[in-house]
């Protein structure tokens, strides 16, 4: 993925987040945190937790925030699955997953769902993840993923379909959106989910499986 096309996602993906108006911010599956570290220098944010498998990652993006100025109040980076969060995760104005659910197995899609939507249950959830459509234009062979450690990629249909399905079990109103590049065929490199809880109560049961 060209850097220009990164940029492009992290500031459609702050963007989102800055409008939603969210003090309290999950940034599941954060890596080296290109977006965590966008987030915790700006003001208005009071609590910004990442989590993430990869201690290494984790490490590097400590070194990153102790080199910067950090604004936001309290910060916290957890060695953690998503898919089995701890219950003080619950209930956060965001959560938001760059470019990570391809790195989960498909059948334990159903297991970060109801995770995300029913046990952590955030005000907003902005879902980001590569359109396999747009493939081609950056040399990505049929046969071939775009990083070996992906297990699916969706085309425009299946996410939204996804998405869709998870929305309406849950009790969210959802959008979706081309990002980080339009073809007027293919759409963007990127596709964006964003989820907006209509339905505010507890919610523990998941979706049917």
């Amino acid at each position: 993925m060209t850097s220009w096309l990164h940029e492009e996602r992290l500031r459609a993906v702050e963007a989102v987040v800055r409008e939603s108006g969210a003090a309290r911010v999950l940034d599941l599956g954060c890596g080296d945190g290109d977006l965590f570290m966008r987030l915790v220098v700006r003001d208005g944010l009071e609590e910004l937790v990442g989590v993430d498998l990869c201690r290494a990652s984790l490490d590097r993006l400590r070194g990153r925030l102790a080199a910067c100025n950090v604004r936001v109040p309290r910060t916290d980076l957890r060695e953690a699955s998503m898919t089995e969060p701890a219950a003080d995760l619950a209930g956060f104005d965001c959560a938001v997953l760059v470019e990570t659910i391809e790195h989960i197995n498909p059948d334990e899609l159903s297991k970060l769902e109801r995770a995300l939507f029913y046990r952590m249950r955030p005000q907003t959830i902005v879902i980001t993840t590569p359109n396999s459509e747009f493939n081609p234009l950056l040399g990505v062979p049929k046969h071939r993923m775009r990083h070996p450690d992906h297990r699916f990629e969706w085309d425009r249909p299946q996410f939204r379909r996804w998405c869709a399905r998870a929305a309406k079990s849950a009790g969210y109103v959802l959008d979706v959106r081309d990002i980080a590049g339009h073809h007027p065929d293919l759409g963007g490199a990127s596709q964006m989910a964003v989820f907006k809880l209509i339905r505010s109560e507890t919610r523990t049961d998941g979706p049917p499986d």
